[in-house]
């Protein structure tokens, strides 16, 4: 068996495609730029043009009900279920410097019940907040107080909004006041009036022309003065739960959407109904556009639709309204000009409104244009490949209907050039969402490539499988073919990826020559090979496609097909445990690799340049190639395709592996001298990088919290992406050859450093050697430096360690210096033999610096040191030491008792100075037998 290199194989995540949005509250500020959402129970600030997640603030536990963002994104608020509320400072965030920095700066209890709904006003100073209890509360956002709490509702508050009305308003409803006051004077004839205390005292206050709508869950709208501190009119029309609000200061209007399928537009003078508008859809969400003559809607129907304000009609004809996701919100940004929808399904999506700068009254608007579409989670990540003739392009399968397609590339624009423009919203960043392959069903189970990254086919749990044609130059993602037959889910599906001739009109043009065949398996256990020529032909004859053969595979669902790098041999591998190969053109099984105990989830063959692997036994791989499946087993298995026999079995996931690929075969000319690797990911979220010459594992890159389901190679880089159930999608890059380098250069360096110690210490350099043996980290040279200064014979004179040059240098430590330095004392003292030069260097520490000095030492993160303190080392010196001295006594104790003992000894064996009758001259030894 081949001897593994000494070679260390790295990964590391390098891009991380990551949830932003679960559902719940989403807030926009003033510039369009900044987003926050909910993420479960955390928050999370992202940058809407470029995609870079600012900051991410961490839940307390329970799910978040509502958050608010004020305009200047200086103030974030968080209000959860635990029935707390949650300030944030941000820090000063520019268009230059967009970096967030959350600061928690108070937490308070705003209600009895959670807080459902809360909203800002214009100025970002006030917060209002609505609960359950039917309380409405406005709260002053950087005192934390409250300001006014308002009672009327008799359940649930569901929409809130500030607004301001004009100085005219004002002065009418003033007047109004004062006219209904000196009327009840007079019938009153001197008596003191009940209203003097409501009547609102025309004033100047910052307050006086600033009012509060809130709805609730009970149909009834109310408009509260802040001045006043209470309600001035209520609004009951509608007859369901009220779910938007907003307010025109130039047409001096409310308006207001409701479940019940209506929104109505209220006078802000008299507030009376102006107009009520059927819109035949329970409305979530809505708001007055080109300042108050249009009003956008968005509802259960997952369209964004547009009316006169005047004439009620709809402005946004021909769309096509369809059972599909509904919209929660809508959030207009007026800077930027566009509208994001928030959809059910946790997808955002940016409309323009720039075409409304054509729009006359009366006439009529098609859909808004789609500037971005932003997947909030992809859900559960099923399968994944590489699309694109460069590869800068991620088809996904996320447990949904529906092909997204990820940008791995980014806009060359700067932030700020994205920022001036709102435009530039719908330019690329790593990770945005390019196209949405709309067309199954279903639910899409899997997913392949062809060799030119144009074609895709697609398997879903609708029994179908489709082609797509992809052309990124011209944004065309449409579909090519469907293939139907299957009684079942199709599970596995495979396209040929050899390469055509360079040259040929294949090579130069793949977007008109489709993929020459396709293979299917599905649960109902057969394969199907489909002609895409013959295809073709039915399409032009409007025919269903019909497949060229059917066969009977396995006892069981078929769960992967592979076919090999020269189109003759495909495999299909099953829940029977067997995986079958077969011939492309016959359909016929050429051999059955048994060795698996579990179902088969994964196979696939070996790249065209992928050297031999000797077997354990002696035996070799041949020239017909490799194969690799991954099972429910736990175990990942090399084939010889010569016999069909196991060549390796790979042990060492603790759950099923779900998906194994092959790592590009290592080139001649690479100094790692790696052997072939392949990779595998398993149910126990881990993926795992293999040495195919020896079976035992290269590394192991952990980064998921679910189990991986998709795993893929790049072509070229040898990039490993991974996606799983957490909807997380981890790019990880080879730093092999980054990591060899590196560490060649840090051995070289460390090398240098250790012999520039050597020389430091022969030349009596002291300061230079205890410096540099502190920075590289080496206790034992530095032990024995100290050992032999400390043993120097004789000592010089007025020295504390024995030499005055090293007293010098341990008298003009730096603090860092010297915190290391009390650390290795303290180390080196927990040792009998090392405990008096310990003790030696801690006496002159204790001599040269004052006790101000030391008490203000703090602790050093180099060295693996983080963490200490200095009272722990104090601790430890002081216990050590008292041990030290304890036993020197107990020492001294014992050498009384051996003085006392040689004393008696010689009295009785030599006290007459005769032994043996022979007297003992003066120095002789006496010997005893």
């Amino acid at each position: 068996m081949a001897t593994r290199g000494s070679v260390q194989t790295t990964f590391e995540p390098v891009k991380v495609i990551q949830p932003i949005y679960t559902g719940g509250s989403v807030a926009l500020d003033d510039s369009g730029r900044i987003l926050a959402t909910c993420l479960g129970e955390d928050a999370l600030l992202t940058d809407l043009a470029t995609g870079e997640q600012l900051a991410r603030i961490e839940g307390d536990s329970e799910v978040i009900t509502t958050l608010s963002l004020t305009p200047s994104a200086s103030h974030l608020v968080i209000c959860s279920r635990s029935l707390s509320m949650r300030i944030y400072s941000l820090g000063s965030m520019t268009d230059t410097k967009l970096q967030a920095t959350p600061e928690l700066l108070r937490t308070l209890k705003p209600h009895t019940s959670p807080v459902i709904t809360s909203t800002v006003d214009d100025t970002g100073t006030v917060l209002a907040t609505g609960g359950a209890d039917g309380v409405v509360k406005v709260w002053d956002i950087r005192g934390g107080f409250i300001t006014h709490t308002f009672k009327g509702h008799s359940g649930i508050i569901s929409a809130l909004h500030f607004f301001e009305v004009s100085a005219a308003e004002e002065r009418h409803r003033n007047n109004n006041s004062a006219h209904s006051l000196k009327k009840g004077n007079r019938k009153s004839e001197g008596k003191p009036s009940s209203l003097t205390d409501d009547v609102v005292v025309p004033n100047r206050n910052v307050m006086g022309g600033f009012r509060l709508a809130s709805g609730g869950e009970d149909g009834k709208i109310r408009i509260w003065d802040l001045n006043a501190r209470k309600s001035i009119s209520v609004l009951d029309s509608h007859v369901s739960v009220v779910r938007g609000l907003d307010f025109s200061a130039t047409e001096h209007v409310l308006v207001s959407a409701s479940r019940d399928k209506t929104i109505i537009i209220w006078d802000a003078k008299r507030w009376d109904v102006t107009r009520v508008i059927p819109i035949l859809e329970g409305v979530e969400s809505v708001g007055f556009l080109r300042k108050g003559t249009l009003i956008f809607t968005g509802g259960e129907k997952g369209k964004t639709r547009l009316w006169e304000t005047h004439s009620g009609r709809e402005v946004t004809q021909g769309q096509n309204i369809s059972e599909g996701e509904s919209l929660v919100n809508i959030i207009y940004s007026k800077r930027q000009s566009f509208l994001l929808s928030i959809y059910s399904d946790q997808t955002l999506v940016l409309q323009s409104l720039a075409s409304l700068n054509d729009y006359a009254t009366g006439g009529s608007l098609g859909p808004l244009p789609v500037l971005r579409r932003i997947s909030g989670t992809h859900d559960e990540i099923i399968d994944l490949a590489y699309v694109a003739p460069d590869r800068s392009l991620l088809a996904l399968a996320t447990n949904s209907e529906d092909v997204r397609i990820v940008s791995l590339t980014s806009s060359s624009q700067s932030p700020q050039e994205s920022q001036r423009d709102g435009a530039d919203l719908a330019a690329s960043y790593f990770g945005a969402d390019v196209a949405l392959l709309k067309g199954h069903d279903d639910i899409i189970i899997c997913l392949d490539a062809d060799w030119s990254g144009h074609w895709i086919a697609t398997g879903a749990k609708d029994n179908s499988a489709r082609l797509w044609r992809l052309d990124p130059k011209t944004s065309s993602f449409t579909c090519f073919a469907s293939f139907t037959g299957h009684a079942e889910s199709i599970g596995a599906i495979s396209l040929p990826h050899a390469s055509p001739p360079v040259g040929s009109n294949i090579w130069k043009n793949p977007l008109d020559h489709p993929p020459q065949f396709l293979l299917t398996g599905s649960q109902d256990r057969t394969i199907k090979r489909w002609d895409i020529f013959n295809t073709q032909s039915s399409k032009a004859s409007r025919k269903p496609p019909r497949a060229i053969y059917t066969r009977k595979a396995h006892d069981k669902d078929i769960n992967a097909i592979d076919i090999t790098h020269n189109n003759t041999l495909f495999a299909s591998a099953s829940q029977d445990r067997t995986v079958k190969i077969w011939s492309v053109e016959e359909g016929e099984v050429q051999g059955v690799l048994r060795g698996h105990r579990r179902g088969v989830w994964s196979v696939q063959f070996a790249p065209k340049e992928t050297p031999t692997i000797t077997q354990d036994g002696g035996g070799a791989s041949g020239g017909r190639g490799l194969a690799l499946t991954g099972s429910g087993d736990k175990t990942v298995k090399i084939w010889s395709l010569a016999d069909y026999s196991c060549l390796r079995t790979l042990e060492g996931h603790t759950n099923s592996v779900l998906k194994v690929v092959w790592l590009n075969p290592p080139k001649s000319e690479s100094q790692d001298r790696r052997g072939v690797q392949v990779a595998s990911a398993g149910s126990d979220g881990l993926v795992k990088v293999w040495d195919a010459n020896t079976g035992e594992v290269a590394c192991t890159l952990d980064n998921h919290e679910d189990r991986v389901w998709a795993l893929t190679v790049h072509p070229t880089t040898n990039t490993i992406v991974s996606g799983g159930g957490d909807s997380t999608i981890t790019f990880w890059t080879d730093t092999t050859s980054t990591t060899i380098a590196a560490t060649a250069a840090a051995s070289t360096a460390r090398v240098e450093q250790e012999q520039k110690l050597q020389n430091y210490i022969h030349a009596g350099s002291y300061r230079s050697a205890i410096t540099l043996a502190l920075q590289l980290n080496h206790p034992a040279r530095l032990l024995s430096l100290f050992t032999s200064v400390v043993n120097t014979n004789p000592p010089e004179s007025r020295s504390l360690c024995g030499l005055l040059a090293v007293d010098e240098v341990l008298a003009t430590l730096g603090e860092e210096q010297l915190f290391i330095l009390l650390l290795r004392v303290r180390d080196w003292n927990t040792n009998a033999r090392t405990a008096p030069v310990a003790q030696r260097i801690l006496w002159t520490l204790v001599k040269s610096y004052s006790a101000s000095k030391l008490t203000n030492l703090k602790g050093s993160s180099r060295g693996g040191l983080k963490g200490s303190s200095l009272q722990d080392v104090l601790d430890a010196l002081k216990a050590y030491t008292e041990r030290h001295y304890k036993r020197m006594e107990e020492l001294v104790d014992e050498s009384y008792l051996v003085e006392y003992t040689l004393r008696e000894m010689d009295e009785v064996a030599f006290g007459d100075g005769i032994l043996d009758g022979n007297p003992i001259g003066q120095g002789q030894d006496a010997i005893m037998t």
